[in-house]
C-alpha cells in the first residue's frame, strides 16, 4: 500500500495488483463485488444519481477517460492554469470513475453513473500535495456552486495556519447546505494519525471495509469517523502504467459513500444535506453499539432507502453527525488522547486486535456470501456472523 511521505495532505490510496493492459482490459464490472452485494443494478432502476452533482477535490479528472465522457463539468484549478479536466496522477480520476463511472468499453461502472463530477485540483500530485491551502480554497470555490456532495479522499496535517483556513472553509461548505465526505485514513496499523479535514466537526469521515465487510487493517480509527464502505480489493485505473489495477484504501470508501448519497439525494431532491446524512447514518449497517470507533454509525446501505423506503429524513435544518457530537469527541488542533480515544503514544488497540472486531453485519458481505454457496452447489440458507465493532 502507498503511504503517505512526511506530514502533509496526501491521497489516501493504494495500488495492489495489475489486472490487464488496457489493449486487452477484461470487463471491470465483473470485478466489481460490492456493485453486485449492494444490488446497485436494482437501485439503479430506482436512481442512479441524475441530476446530482459531486465536486472532486484532488488531483483533478481526467475528462477523456471512456467512463467519465460527458460526465465532467468544468470546474477548477488551484495549482496552476486550468479548469480540474486534467489530472497528472491519476488519482482524482480514479475517485471520479468510483463515483460516476458509465462502465464504457467494459471499464468501471460508478455506484452513481448518472451523477456529473465537478473536477477541483488542489494539487497535481496525490502523495506529495505540501499543504491545505489549496483544500480550503477548493471547499470554498464549490461551496459557491450548484454541486451538493463535495468529496475529498486525501487527509493529513495541516500547519495552525493552514487548520484556520480549512476550518472556515468546512464551515463555509456547511452553511451552504453541502454534504462533506472525507476518508478516515491509510495508516490505522501504523500509528493510527488524526486525519484532516476528516476530523473537522460536520465533515463525514468514512473508513474502509473488505469484501467480508469488516474493517481493514489499514483503516483509520477514531472517534469522528461516522460511515464507512467498501474500500479493499476496488478495481480502478493503474496510475503508473496502462490498464486498471486492484486497489484498496480509504479513498474509495469515501468515493462509494459521496456516490451513496447521490444516489439517495437524487430521488429526494427536496431533502436538504442533513436530511440525507440522517437516513444514510439511520440505514447504516452495524451490529452492537453505535458510534463504533471503527465505522461510525456502520456501512453505507442505500438500498435500504431507495428499495425499502427505510429512514426517516426528519429535520432540515439540523446536522445530526453535529448535534450527535460532545465536546470529548470532538477533535482540537492539537488533540489529546482522551479527544482521541488513544493513548499518547500508540493507538487504542493493535491492528492485529482491531482485525477481530466486527463491523457488523453489512448487506455486502451476505450476499457474497450467498453467491458462493450457490457456486458450489450448497442449497441451504447461509447467516454470515460478522466481528464485533
Amino acid at each position: 500500500m502507498i503511504r503517505k511521505a512526511a506530514p502533509v495532505l496526501g491521497a489516501l490510496t493504494a495500488v495492489l495488483t495489475v489486472f490487464a493492459p488496457a489493449a486487452h482490459a477484461a470487463d471491470m464490472r465483473s470485478r466489481q463485488w460490492y456493485l453486485d452485494a449492494m444490488k446497485a443494478e436494482e437501485i439503479w432502476q430506482v436512481s442512479t444519481g441524475s441530476g446530482v452533482t459531486v465536486a472532486v477535490i484532488d488531483t483533478g479528472v481526467d475528462a477523456d477517460v471512456p467512463e467519465l465522457r460527458g460526465r465532467v463539468l468544468e470546474g477548477a484549478n488551484f495549482e496552476e492554469a486550468g479548469d480540474g479536466r486534467v489530472d497528472k496522477d491519476g488519482h482524482g480520476t480514479n475517485m471520479a470513475v468510483t463515483i460516476a463511472g458509465n462502465g464504457a468499453q467494459g471499464g468501471i461502472k460508478g455506484l452513481a453513473p448518472g451523477a456529473k463530477i465537478l473536477p477541483v485540483t488542489s494539487s497535481s500530485d496525490a502523495l506529495g500535495f505540501g499543504g491545505h491551502d489549496g483544500l480550503a480554497k477548493g471547499i470554498r470555490y464549490v461551496a459557491d456552486t450548484d454541486a451538493r456532495i463535495i468529496n475529498v479522499s486525501r487527509g493529513g496535517k495541516p500547519t495552525s495556519e493552514d487548520m484556520a483556513e480549512l476550518r472556515s472553509a468546512v464551515d463555509y461548505a456547511l452553511q451552504k447546505g453541502k454534504l462533506i465526505f472525507a476518508a478516515s485514513g491509510n495508516e490505522g496499523d501504523e500509528g493510527n494519525p488524526i486525519e484532516y479535514p476528516a476530523a473537522l466537526p460536520g465533515v463525514v469521515a468514512v473508513g474502509a471495509l473488505d469484501t467480508k465487510g469488516k474493517v481493514t487493517k489499514f483503516s483509520g480509527y477514531r472517534d469522528y469517523v461516522a460511515l464507512s464502505a467498501p474500500g479493499d480489493k476496488i478495481p480502478a485505473h493503474c496510475t503508473k502504467s496502462e490498464g486498471y489495477c486492484e486497489t484498496s484504501g480509504t479513498s474509495y470508501a469515501t468515493a462509494l459513500a459521496s456516490a451513496s448519497a447521490a444516489l439517495i439525494w437524487s430521488a429526494h431532491p427536496d431533502w436538504t444535506a442533513n436530511q440525507v446524512l440522517r437516513v444514510m447514518m439511520e440505514t447504516a449497517g452495524h451490529d452492537g453499539p453505535v458510534p463504533s470507533k471503527y465505522i461510525g454509525y456502520g456501512t453505507i446501505r442505500p438500498r435500504q432507502v431507495l428499495l425499502e423506503g427505510k429512514g426517516d429524513p426528519g429535520p432540515a435544518d439540523v446536522n445530526p453527525l453535529l448535534a450527535a457530537r460532545t465536546p470529548s469527541t470532538t477533535p482540537s488542533a492539537s488533540p489529546s488522547p482522551e479527544h482521541t480515544g488513544a493513548s499518547g503514544n500508540e493507538p487504542a488497540e493493535t491492528a492485529a486486535a482491531r482485525a477481530d472486531k466486527d463491523v457488523g453485519v453489512p448487506l455486502w458481505a451476505i450476499a457474497a456470501v450467498a453467491v458462493a454457496v450457490v457456486a458450489i452447489g450448497a442449497t441451504a440458507a447461509v447467516k454470515v456472523r460478522s466481528r464485533r465493532a
